[in-house]
């Protein structure tokens, strides 16, 4: 796995959304901080803690010009029943071949219960208006993501 870092150039990635429909990050920069998050699986309980969190503060990441989108392998079929069962309010994109987790360096060897396999790595990237990584968020827990988010946004203001 080689992760994207601080100052990096963000891959201007199109995937399809929880509807289906295509979005790319292009769309953004310029305008808005992108906050792109990785997670194993929809509706996972660790998952979706960290989806409602987000869903919650969504106010105050609005206020500080930044949206997010939540990147899984699973297809949009899946994401928009998420979407539906948690009311979300925020871009879920579906990466099932994981193209876009493997440019930003999060698709690797995981372990579990003894097992070893492919997956998605939980880290979050700030992409600023400049298309570029702001900041790499790899030490947060499931519940305290969003508040470990905030923090940075308000510090950087």
């Amino acid at each position: 796995m080689n992760t994207l870092q601080v100052g990096d150039q963000a891959p201007l990635f199109t995937l399809p959304d929880q509807n289906s429909k295509p979005v790319s990050l292009a769309d953004y920069v310029g305008k808005k901080q992108v906050l792109v998050y990785f997670y194993p699986k929809a509706m996972t309980p660790g998952c979706t803690v960290q989806a409602q969190n987000l869903r919650d503060i969504k106010s105050e990441l609005e206020v500080l010009n930044t949206v997010v989108f939540g990147i899984s392998p699973d297809e949009s079929k899946r994401l928009d029943k998420f979407c539906q069962r948690d009311e979300l309010n925020f871009t879920l994109l579906s990466d099932v071949d994981h193209k876009v987790a493997d440019e930003f360096g999060v698709w690797g060897l995981k372990k579990f219960m003894g097992r070893e396999y492919d997956g998605i790595h939980r880290l979050s990237f700030l992409v600023g208006l400049d298309g570029k990584i702001s900041h790499v968020f790899n030490k947060f827990k499931t519940k305290n993501h969003h508040e470990v988010v905030l923090e940075v946004l308000n510090s950087a203001k």
